[in-house]
């Protein structure tokens, strides 16, 4: 089994390489559909941590595809991106749609799960 996540680092800062792949997004027909700014959300409760964001991003077309499949694949929806700063570098770690194939092998999701995550490093090796 591969990783669950595929995984670039940057010396961008954090601000940089987050509003790189907010720009990216849209530019592969993708939409962002949520920021989470989990540092934020923490610091509400009176916990620290360093910078991270979850971006979610979805492609109503691949999703359409997928979900008429399997609705089950709802369960791995949306796509996300992980970025947090570690140390002096920038992290990026995607969650693997073909994992998702992997975890489902009847449905028959392999060369859709493969197109998208294709797209979606694209959109990471543009952002780092």
């Amino acid at each position: 089994m591969q990783d669950l996540s595929y995984t670039l680092e940057s010396k961008k800062s954090f601000d940089e390489v987050v509003a790189n792949l907010e720009k990216q997004i849209p530019e592969h027909q993708f939409r962002v559909l949520a920021v989470h700014n989990v540092q934020e959300t923490l610091a509400e409760k009176g916990l620290e941590r360093a910078p991270l964001k979850i971006i979610e991003l979805c492609n109503a077309k691949f999703a359409h595809t997928a979900l008429q499949a399997s609705p089950d694949v709802a369960l791995f929806m949306p796509c996300r991106y992980a970025v947090y700063g570690e140390k002096d570098r920038t992290v990026v770690k995607l969650n693997r749609p073909s994992m998702i194939a992997q975890m489902m092998p009847g449905a028959g999701l392999d060369d859709l799960a493969n197109g998208v995550e294709d797209t979606l490093k694209k959109i990471m090796e543009a952002s780092v």
